[in-house]
């Protein structure tokens, strides 16, 4: 067949199945490479074989963590306790935001899931968990010093300190990887190089947290006086456990590849 170049256009039969175009909804932002997620999106599929049995062990272990400590000082005269009354209280709030805020982000890889994984992570952890961990730190440490205690004379004290102040860098470089287009960090696509940081600094530091609320709430002469041992054991020691070895279930080191 051949076609005369002086001929004018005729038009196409857009009813065959061969000029049927492609739909991409959103091309024109999913493959911008300066996105979070960008390189794994269409390659690595979302999902695989133990992410859900993790997840629900993960969120009934914090759960078990979180109603236990509540319980354990509102059943305990909380009028007497002074200031000491919010730190189990929000300190444990705040674990289970940071568990929640860990879980929801895990394992998103579209574009779409990603940054909805991302608002619900920013929500839960630096709407709700960095501000109770913050008062219910600031509660104990102002507790100490109208009583002119000392500090840093326990593990659980020390672990704790250390793992607020370790919190301060890890917001730093996950809000300078993501506000603003990463400007803090030289902008997109620099920026997202940081991001893995983030994720790996936030994998080493949420065991730390588990720790702190396992020695405080398993070997602490207060909670040691105020509870049973079956309790303590199982809210601060086999839930921190489980929690713990959920999130490394769902967990994707192909995200943080360093060499």
């Amino acid at each position: 067949m051949t076609v005369d170049p002086a001929s004018p256009p005729t038009a196409v039969d857009r009813s065959d199945v061969e000029y049927e175009p492609l739909v991409v909804e959103s091309a024109p932002t999913s493959r911008d490479p300066s996105i979070m997620g960008y390189d794994e999106q269409f390659v690595k599929p979302e999902g695989r074989r133990g992410d859900i049995p993790a997840l629900w062990a993960a969120l009934i272990s914090t759960a078990v963590f979180l109603v236990s400590s509540w319980a354990i000082t509102l059943a305990n005269k909380p009028t007497s306790l002074g200031l000491f009354f919010f730190h189990p209280l929000l300190q444990s709030l705040a674990v289970s935001m940071f568990t929640y805020g860990i879980l929801t982000l895990q394992p998103t890889s579209q574009a779409k899931t990603k940054a909805a994984g991302l608002t619900r992570h920013q929500l839960a952890i630096l709407a709700l968990g960095v501000p109770a961990i913050t008062l219910g730190t600031v509660a104990i440490v102002y507790r100490k010093y109208l009583h002119e205690s000392a500090h840093f004379t326990t593990w659980h004290g020390t672990i704790g300190i250390v793992s607020v102040a370790w919190m301060v860098v890890q917001i730093i470089l996950g809000a300078g990887s993501v506000w603003f287009g990463g400007r803090l960090f030289g902008g997109n696509p620099k920026a997202k190089l940081v991001w893995k940081y983030h994720r790996l600094s936030g994998y080493l530091l949420f065991p730390l947290f588990l720790l702190a609320a396992h020695l405080g709430g398993a070997w602490s002469n207060w909670s040691t006086g105020n509870s049973p041992y079956v309790v303590r054991l199982l809210a601060y020691t086999i839930s921190p456990i489980v929690t713990f070895a959920a999130i490394l279930v769902r967990m994707r080191t192909s995200k943080m590849q360093f060499f």
